[in-house]
């Protein structure tokens, strides 16, 4: 819509510019005409004076000039010495210029070297010029805003039947999708009570299936978080307590790569909902797991009402770091991953006034920072 607006724009000024120099081209052949018409029937009077001069009646120059003006135009009549002998223009300065314009209005003079009734210049003087003008560009410019606003709307009701089909299969498969999703909780469920209940089952493929399950269930979290359409209440919270309980639920992932996760919490009183603290949590703590490497070192801190997730993983070059927040944009494909998390992270941050830091090097890790909002205290 801007470009077409640029370019309605351009071809109505090229319009008004063509129009203003045929106006003004147009004006300055009609004066200059009319005033060789008075100039020549000034000349056509004094040779009649002359003819006739014993005969006539006493002459009255004045009155002659007075009523010879027979156009639209303003007129003045100067002799040799450029003093007017009948004028209604009054602010002549320029003689020597047969056209031009001043202060948006027309003049023409026409010069007489024989000096027919001792009349030297004729001037003549337009006044409907200007306001000619602003005609033609109030009507350009209300063409210009009609054609805009009809192209608009053109534009618009074309660009919904056009992608009407595109909008029907993305809601299509937005359902299937939100359809699909939801429809994983159950087996995921049963995944998990299942496994609680297995016996003679080695230890390390227990914690092999167990963390693969939690994993499962920390990837449903994401995915339906921005499907549920409910506004949860906020509530107050131990964030201390709840950074324990998700590391502990999640406890299979981290032990599966072998990281050590150091924990140094203070009680930390935050007023939100659970499961969006939940799904702060989960996101960061799965994020430093995913790109830390065997045996790295993954460290939770939460003084001052600022909690840091901090892992010796692979850092983010500083060239992705403002776009690591981005829905569905990933640092790297060997890591897996969907894309969603640190978006989901941003959105909560926002929505709840926490302020979002970052601080990486390539190859040396990552620290996430929270900066939780002080709470009301009643």
């Amino acid at each position: 819509m801007v470009s077409v607006f640029v370019l309605l724009a351009i071809i109505g000024y090229l319009f008004f510019e063509n129009n203003r120099a045929s106006m003004k081209s147009a004006m300055k052949f009609e004066m200059m005409y009319q005033a060789r018409n008075l100039s020549s029937d000034i000349a056509m009077k004094a040779m009649k004076n002359e003819e006739n001069q014993d005969t006539l009646k006493p002459f009255n120059k004045i009155t002659f000039l007075k009523n010879l003006k027979h156009c639209r135009f303003d007129a003045g009549y100067y002799d040799k010495d450029k003093k007017p002998i009948y004028t209604e223009i009054s602010d002549v300065t320029r003689f020597n210029t047969d056209f031009f314009i001043k202060n948006k209005k027309c003049y023409t003079v026409a010069e007489d070297v024989s000096q027919h009734l001792g009349v030297r210049y004729i001037v003549l003087k337009e006044n409907d010029l200007a306001k000619s003008l602003d005609d033609l560009r109030v009507k350009i410019i209300g063409y210009l805003v009609f054609s805009f606003i009809l192209m608009g709307v053109v534009g618009y009701f074309l660009g919904r039947l056009f992608l009407q089909p595109v909008r029907e299969q993305i809601e299509s498969l937005d359902k299937f999708i939100s359809d699909t999703t939801h429809e994983l909780n159950t087996p995921i469920s049963a995944i998990l009570m299942t496994i609680q209940s297995l016996k003679n089952v080695e230890p390390k493929k227990m914690k092999r299936l167990e963390a693969s399950a939690k994993r499962l269930s920390t990837m449903y979290g994401s995915l339906t978080y921005r499907l549920e359409g409910g506004v949860e209440a906020s509530e107050d919270l131990c964030l201390a307590g709840i950074v324990k309980q998700r590391v502990e639920f999640i406890k299979e992932l981290i032990d599966s790569k072998r990281l050590d996760i150091a924990l140094d919490l203070e009680p930390t009183k935050i007023h939100m909902p659970k499961r969006s603290v939940y799904r702060l949590i989960d996101n960061l703590i799965s994020n430093a797991i995913k790109y830390s490497d065997v045996g790295d070192t993954i460290t939770v801190r939460l003084k001052n009402r600022v909690l840091e997730v901090e892992d010796t993983g692979i850092g983010i070059d500083d060239k992705m770091q403002e776009d690591i927040f981005r829905r569905y944009y990933r640092a790297g494909d060997e890591r897996g991953g969907f894309g969603i998390g640190l978006s989901i992270v941003l959105s909560i941050c926002k929505k709840y006034k926490i302020k979002l830091g970052l601080v990486s090097k390539k190859g040396e890790g990552s620290t996430f920072k929270l900066t939780f909002p002080k709470i009301n205290m009643i």
